[in-house]
């Protein structure tokens, strides 16, 4: 059985902490009697026959859903609509998890007599894969088969043309989403839950919709209620999702849901980086000589070669749940394995939170996690995983350990770089942004033209990464970058330091010297169950 996730109170026996530091490491010690690390649970066993479960979830639907075979016939028209590259991070050995479902579903389809399949990649503004990310993701035998014929494609939510307004919601929540995808007979959404925030109605709502839609939710109003994204009850986003949900429901538009859960196996229990998943006080001898040989080795090397290596890993991470049907019953049951990987029971909240930011996001995959995706991931992806309560009191201090370079990828976010240059150098206040720039970016036809055409993030993207820290830039009192390039972090309103020690001596102003800590160990991910 794999072992439950832990809290360690830190004394003066305990070891050296690792500290992801984007893409090299460092070992930190952290203050003795009041210092506690959370680290994640061990990866929970994968489904013996993946083939089998997706078979029995599409014959066996949850909620009111007849079996999907029931579902295709003759002469109709189905999409199928997937997660894009922004999950699973990092990404997943093949073949991947969307591929051997899509395959299941195709083959059925087939079976039946249906033709008329169109397979979509669900971005909402996220830039658009590749045709080497797609063949990732799908497998060769469904792209040869559907991208030559332009069955298989991005969706764009930018073009006019292939955009279907369906409604408002109670609270005028306007709900446009993908023309094709609400013109079907049936849309299969096929999902990877990777945290609680995933799925259910958010994956069409959010994923095939167009910026008309999303400003209801991608907005400053929403990211300051939303207490923890990952705990549905009390997110806003959630909300706003589910009531754009109903009117899709309502409207006619049949979406029969497919969702899949991984285990938390990052890095591998064996290989050349599994010691980065161990406990340091369980540490052997040949653990200790793998990391400093690799820490050595990554010290050396330039950060575009660091970059390269790590993005060309192939997480096992590996499938641990399969379930189909009605969109709420099944997402129900997904939550319920997401959590059951991911929660780690703690009490009470720190003074101060610690946290090293790895080197990807979902932002950045096979790119460069520049200077607005590290705040993203640290006050907006680890700040909010929790339930319950944050792990910092209000008016506490985090600290995050990332270098921050002040570079961008000059295809992948280049309206990332204008808002970096113009719009924080104005200002840093989420809501004073919204108000002054958001709709001049948005609406920007050069970023629009890059947007559907290239391989970049639509021009409101930068906005919505830096609302998605707003409840943690409001929640906190300071906020500490360690090893991150000065200017960079200044720009952001942050304070830098050099090391964990000097950034633990700022923060005394805010919260005393006997402040208590709490550090969100990594990798891989983990939920704190904070009560």
């Amino acid at each position: 059985m794999p072992r439950p996730g832990f809290v360690l109170e830190v004394d003066r026996s305990t070891p050296p902490i690792l500290f992801h530091h984007g893409e090299q490491f460092r070992l930190e010690k952290l203050p003795p009697g009041r210092s506690r690390v959370i680290y994640p649970a061990e990866p929970l066993e994968p489904l013996e026959d993946i083939e089998g479960a997706i078979r029995d979830a599409l014959l066996n639907p949850l909620g009111d859903s007849q079996p999907l075979p029931s579902l295709l016939k003759p002469g109709m028209k189905l999409t199928i609509a997937f997660d894009d590259i922004s999950l699973p991070l990092p990404p997943m050995k093949r073949p991947d998890v969307r591929q051997r479902v899509i395959e299941q579903v195709l083959d059925i389809a087939a079976a039946a007599g249906v033709d008329d399949v169109h397979i979509i990649a669900a971005l909402a503004l996220h830039r658009r894969m590749t045709e080497s990310e797609l063949r990732h993701a799908l497998g060769d035998r469904i792209y040869d088969a559907f991208a030559p014929h332009g069955a298989l494609y991005n969706h764009d939510a930018e073009d006019p043309d292939n955009l279907t307004f369906i409604g408002a919601t109670d609270r005028g929540e306007e709900v446009e989403i993908n023309k094709r995808a609400a013109e079907s007979d049936l849309l299969i959404y096929v999902n990877i839950n990777l945290v609680a925030m995933d799925g259910g109605w958010k994956s069409t709502a959010t994923g095939l919709s167009s910026y008309r839609s999303l400003r209801h939710h991608h907005n400053v109003q929403t990211m300051q209620h939303s207490r923890s994204f990952m705990d549905q009850h009390k997110s806003e986003l959630h909300s706003s999702n589910w009531r754009m949900g109903k009117v899709l429901r309502d409207s006619g538009v049949k979406v029969f849901q497919i969702e899949t859960t991984l285990n938390n196996d990052v890095f591998g229990q064996d290989g050349p980086m599994s010691v980065l998943q161990k406990r340091e006080w369980e540490w052997g001898t040949r653990d200790r000589l793998a990391f400093l040989a690799m820490k050595k080795g990554l010290d050396k090397l330039s950060p575009k070669a660091r970059r390269q290596i790590f993005h060309s890993w192939k997480a096992p991470h590996n499938v641990t749940s399969v379930q189909a049907g009605e969109v709420e019953a099944v997402h129900e049951r997904t939550t319920s394995h997401v959590y059951e990987q991911h929660l780690v029971p703690i009490e009470g909240q720190a003074d101060i939170l610690t946290m090293g930011l790895p080197y990807i996001c979902p932002y950045n995959v096979n790119s460069i996690m520049n200077p607005i995706l590290v705040m993203c991931l640290g006050l907006g992806y680890f700040f909010n995983l929790y339930r319950g309560q944050p792990l910092v009191r209000e008016g506490g201090v985090v600290i995050m350990s990332h270098p921050t370079p002040w570079e961008f990828h000059p295809v992948h976010h280049p309206s990332y770089i204008d808002f970096f240059e113009q719009v924080l150098a104005d200002t840093t206040d989420p809501k004073v942004i919204e108000d002054r720039y958001e709709k001049q970016f948005a609406e920007d036809e050069w970023y629009r033209h890059l947007y559907r055409t290239s391989y970049a993030y639509h021009g409101v993207h930068p906005f919505y990464m830096w609302y998605w820290g707003a409840h943690g830039m409001q929640h906190v009192g300071r906020t500490i970058i360690v090893g991150g390039d000065t200017r960079a972090v200044r720009r952001m309103g942050f304070m830098p330091a050099s090391t964990l020690q000097d950034a633990l001596e700022m923060a005394t102003d805010v919260v005393g010297r006997d402040a208590t800590i709490t550090h969100v160990h990594n990798p891989p991910i983990l939920m704190a169950d904070v009560t």
